[in-house]
This record gives structure tokens, sequence and C-alpha cells, in this order.
């Protein structure tokens, strides 16, 4: 069991969290803010403020980043000047609900999930209980506009990883427990598989690490209950489940797992950190032997030393 850091930041939600090339890690909080933390946790200084809820953060060219905006749908946000701009925030025509994880192939190409067409980020558990399979996989090629729907019917869509030479891009689905893989070029072109099945827990943010690994959060165990409202419930206890009172729902047990996978779909580390003090990562970034934690519920980034 590893021993976490735990390092305060100025906002609720520290969901994901990105390293740059000095250490310094970004976030985004349940207030709007993108925060730079130094290294060493001592410095934190806001970049911007999206106007919506941040969710994952990804590098781009010219000192900007990536956002996945839950409310506003897929921007850039300025690291100089916080100035932000929206690169698509519909799919033929439909407002994204729940706009989550990105990656970036070496071509530039954006490969962003949007976890449920009907319920946003507020009621994410609302999707899962209902098993609404409305997630999505989409593409935006460089200078385009409107997004491309790659994968479709997916179960809480959400972390979001290319293979290290981007002949491939996996998307994690929460609520089946898989990884699934799309291949972009090679002798697989055009196929669709599972990169990881039968995960022993939910999975969330995904990201390649400078190791050279895909890093999987797991932000809860399976839950039993949750399994029976997916898989045998009838609809009406569904409706009753949604109505209910937040504290009879389901909900994630107090653990901090992360795993991380070569690009061959095997599994190289499974780590389980102390939850006392942190819990509920969704958000990873391995940065040269140093991983970094992000939380959909706490109001702190994470690390503990690989």
């Amino acid at each position: 069991m590893r021993e976490l850091t735990v390092v305060p930041v100025p906002g609720p939600g520290a969901e994901d969290v990105l390293i740059g090339h000095d250490g310094t890690a970004y976030t985004g909080t349940a207030d709007g803010s993108i925060l730079a933390v130094s290294s060493d946790g001592d410095t934190i200084r806001r970049i911007g403020n999206t106007g919506g809820r941040p969710l994952g953060l990804e590098w781009l060219p010219e000192g900007r980043i990536l956002v996945c905006d839950a409310h506003r749908g897929l921007l850039t946000m300025r690291l100089d000047t916080g100035a932000v701009e929206v690169l698509a925030d519909s799919v033929d025509g439909r407002r994204m609900r729940f706009c989550n994880n990105a990656a970036i192939t070496a071509d530039g190409t954006i490969w962003f999930s949007d976890s449920s067409a009907k319920w946003g980020i507020e009621e994410w558990k609302s999707d899962l209980i209902e098993d609404t399979r409305t997630g999505r996989l989409l593409r935006l090629g460089v200078g385009e506009s409107e997004p491309e729907v790659v994968l479709e019917g997916l179960c809480f869509a959400n972390g979001v990883a290319a293979g290290a030479d981007s002949s491939f891009v996996v998307v994690a689905e929460t609520g089946t427990r898989v990884l699934r893989r799309v291949w972009l070029r090679g002798p697989h072109e055009g196929e669709r598989d599972l990169f990881a099945s039968d995960l022993p827990a939910h999975p969330d943010n995904i990201a390649r690490g400078s190791d050279g690994l895909i890093w999987v959060t797991y932000a809860s165990p399976t839950d039993p209950a949750l399994t029976f409202l997916q898989t045998k419930a009838k609809p009406w206890v569904k409706l009753a489940v949604l109505r209910a009172p937040e504290h009879l729902k389901p909900k994630p047990k107090r653990t901090v797992r992360v795993a991380a996978y070569d690009d061959e779909g095997q599994v190289v580390h499974d780590i389980e950190c102390d939850a006392t003090k942190w819990h509920m990562a969704t958000g990873v970034r391995e940065h040269e032997g140093k991983v970094w934690l992000g939380s959909l519920v706490e109001p702190a980034l994470a690390w503990f030393q690989r």
C-alpha cells in the first residue's frame, strides 16, 4: 500500500492532471478554474477560467492546453493569458452533454469522449444506473470544426489514450469495465477490438505516461448494487433508484487504485494507495517516476513515487 502526498488546491474536484516538462501540474476544478501547481506543491496560480466544468486536459502547440469541459465542450486555453476558444460544442447539430477526456495523436487529431447524451456531469451516477449506453468516442481533425463519431453506444465513455506510435486509440468504458481500441493504421487499420476487458474496477481517465505505459485510474471497485441495476433490474426499479435521495444511490467506495498497461494490453503495474486522506482517483499522469492523481471529489491533487 503506497503512501500519498496530498497537495490541496483552491477549488473542489481537481478531476484530471497534466504535467509540464518542468514538473508543473495543471488541473481544472468545479468552479471552472485551470490551476498550475509547482512540482513541490508550494506555489499555485490560476491560469484562467473556462466558464464551465473542466475535466480532461492535454497539451497543444503554441502555449495552449486542450480542455474537455463537461458544460462547454472541447476548448483551448492559452497558458499566458487564460484566453479560451471553443473548438467544438456540438455533434450533428446537437450540443454535447458531457465532454470528458481526450488524447492527441501525432498528426494533431483530437480523439475525445462524450460520456452521455442524456445526463450531464452533475448526474453522472444516473447514466450508470440507467445504463443509457449513449457514450461516444469522437474525432476532430486539424482545422476541422465538426467532430466525427467513431464509436457510439458506450456505457459511459471516459478516458482516452493513444498508442505510443499513434497506430491506435483506446477509450475507457466505465460501466462495462473495459478498454476499447480503435486501430488507426497498420495491418489492423479500421478494426475495433478490446484492449483490456473484465477490469477489476471501474476505469475513469487514462493517459500515457513518460514511461511509455498507458496509466488507468480505477475510480471505484465493482459494486454489486450497480451491477444488479445494470443487468437485472426492471425499468421501474431503475426509475425508483434514480428518484431516490442521493445517500441511497450506489456510490464509489473509498479507495485509490491505478494500473499501467503496455501497448499489448498487458498489466505492468497495479498499485493501491492509502485512501485515508484522499480518495477516488479519476485522473492520472506518470512523469519521470512520479505518479500524479486527480479526483472528481477532492479539493486536492495527490502523488506517489512509482
